[in-house]
């Protein structure tokens, strides 16, 4: 069960490494997607039991895209048991392989360091009341 409360039951828990991959390489002359389109995407992505996005609850360590499209991204999530831990990040993968100019995208669990709610953005303590 998640430490901080927000996490209702116990999913499969995964390990350190755990990876999702989804979309297609991009076709030659195809226009790579911005940082942005890319970030937009991660924000639509949410744990089902908490009202805030991957993105603003700060479990999204880093976001890189390649010269040819294609992004790597490394995340944590609340606590190893989430409920969704073995689904999340092949939702947070979906996602950003849907984004027009992202192809082969491959998104790895970790949990070094441990998420916080310090990582969270003022936005998402303002949602969950953490003010």
């Amino acid at each position: 069960m998640d430490p901080y409360g927000y996490m209702g039951g116990i999913g499969e828990s995964v390990e350190e490494g755990f990876k999702a991959n989804a979309g297609e390489p991009l076709a030659d002359g195809v226009a790579v997607a911005a940082e942005a389109d890319v970030i937009a995407a991660l924000q639509t992505v949410y744990d089902p039991e908490i009202p805030v996005d991957v993105y603003e609850l700060g479990l999204i360590y880093k976001h890189d895209i390649s010269d040819k499209g294609d992004v790597t991204v490394e995340m944590s999530l609340t606590a190893p048991g989430c409920p969704v831990a073995g689904e999340l990040p092949g939702w947070v993968a979906d996602a950003v392989a849907k984004v027009e100019g992202i192809g082969q995208v491959e998104v790895t669990i970790t949990w070094d360091p441990a998420w916080t709610p310090e990582l969270m953005s003022e936005d998402a303590k303002l949602a969950l009341g953490m003010d």
